[in-house]
């Protein structure tokens, strides 16, 4: 009995020492966990409502104790140069891919130490598509600031295709994102944000048509050289490679094949029929087709601009009675060739339909129902064969 009962306090003693270690051992590991949080605040991107904080399980340990000893150089630039930079982070894009990115651009040291800290924060998978204005001298944690951060503010503006610069600079205003005279005064002269994409533009022309239709996350206080040059390599980076080439072999300049784009984007918004409309413009630029002018009503609309009626900037239905009133180079049924620039922002599939249009015999197209209601329309190579299809469709 004796014996027994020794047994059992000798376990029931071994049983309290396993609680007694477990016990300090998870104050010891909170205590750690507590210092860890309270003195990794050279390792937090931002505190803040909007912010997760930091976990608490072994992953973080883990990557706490990797951080910590590169804690230098995450919390110093590796530039002193305050110039800015555009980065667009792509719909679906990778904290990895970003990282590496980031450090071909010359932004960061260590693209894996970046995705680390990235992931230690729980942000790499949180980050936000869009287009960001970063400052070469920017560490680690600053650039994870600014590249989540953007995901979530306020200062975000979406520029559809088809825009003209009034229209850009009246939705930013109204966004309260910023003035938007100022805005149109600097896109008007054109010369604020020089640009490797602009190469080939006639001197002084403003920036019309070569502003990228998109999302475009901006800081705070934001000025129209920032957007403007965040809108630059926007239209670049989506280019082809050659896009200059494909214009030359079509005996055009790249701006002369973007103002035709910008024609193109106002004609129609179906992709299938982008490149057959190119065709038409094309064509008739062609003097083997024996035309003298483009005929294209967008630009006309162009000329006539801010319509106080509707409140709109493109007249809207428009009849061929009022064309020989307007005076304006931009009226190609009044002057021959095309207009002196784009009329709007065209879209990545107008300006490759120029690039790549449709071989046809085309000359003339009309809108297959009246208003154009679903967009479709039907071509012709001859006058004749127009009227009819004008007949047929319309009734006149």
């Amino acid at each position: 009995m004796r014996s027994l009962f020794s047994c059992l306090h000798a376990i029931i003693h071994t049983i309290f020492l396993f609680l007694g270690a477990v016990v300090v051992v998870l104050i010891a590991a909170g205590l750690f966990a507590y210092t860890m949080i309270n003195d990794s605040s050279h390792l937090v991107i931002e505190n803040g409502p909007l912010w997760r904080r930091l976990p608490i399980d072994s992953e973080a340990l883990s990557l706490y104790h990797e951080l910590n000893a590169q804690a230098e150089t995450i919390n110093t630039p590796i530039s002193n140069d305050p110039s800015q930079v555009s980065f667009t982070i792509e719909p679906g894009e990778t904290a990895e891919t970003i990282a590496t990115r980031l450090k071909e651009m010359g932004l960061v040291g260590d693209a894996d130490l970046f995705r680390q800290l990235l992931r230690y924060n729980g942000i790499d998978t949180r980050l936000q598509a869009g287009s960001f204005q970063l400052r070469r001298n920017m560490t680690m944690r600053q650039l994870g600031a600014a590249l989540y951060r953007g995901g979530f503010t306020q200062n975000t503006v979406s520029i559809p295709p088809g825009w003209r610069l009034e229209e850009i600079a009246t939705h930013l205003h109204r966004s309260g994102i910023m003035d938007g005279n100022y805005f149109l005064s600097v896109a008007r002269q054109g010369v604020a944000i020089d640009h490797p994409v602009l190469a080939d533009r006639p001197t002084g022309q403003s920036y019309e048509g070569y502003l990228a239709p998109g999302t475009y996350h901006l800081p705070d206080d934001a000025t129209p050289e920032e957007l403007i040059a965040l809108m630059l390599d926007n239209f670049s980076r989506q280019l082809p490679a050659n896009a200059f080439d494909l214009a030359h072999q079509r005996g055009l300049s790249f701006h002369e094949a973007l103002t035709i784009a910008s024609i193109v984007e106002r004609e129609t918004f179906l992709d299938n029929e982008r490149p057959l409309v190119a065709s038409v413009y094309l064509n008739r630029l062609n003097p083997a087709f024996g035309l003298n002018h483009l005929q294209a009503d967008p630009t006309v609309q162009y000329a006539m601009g801010y319509q106080s009626d509707t409140g709109l900037w493109w007249k809207s239905p428009v009849s061929l009675d009022e064309y020989p009133k307007v005076n304006s180079p931009y009226n190609t049924y009044l002057y021959p060739g095309l207009p002196p620039g784009p009329i709007a922002s065209p879209s990545i599939e107008s300006i490759t339909a120029v690039l790549y249009p449709a071989e046809t015999n085309y000359l003339y197209f009309v809108c297959q129902f009246p208003n154009c209601e679903g967009g479709s329309h039907v071509f012709a190579a001859t006058y004749e064969d127009h009227l009819q299809n004008v007949s047929a469709y319309w009734g006149q």
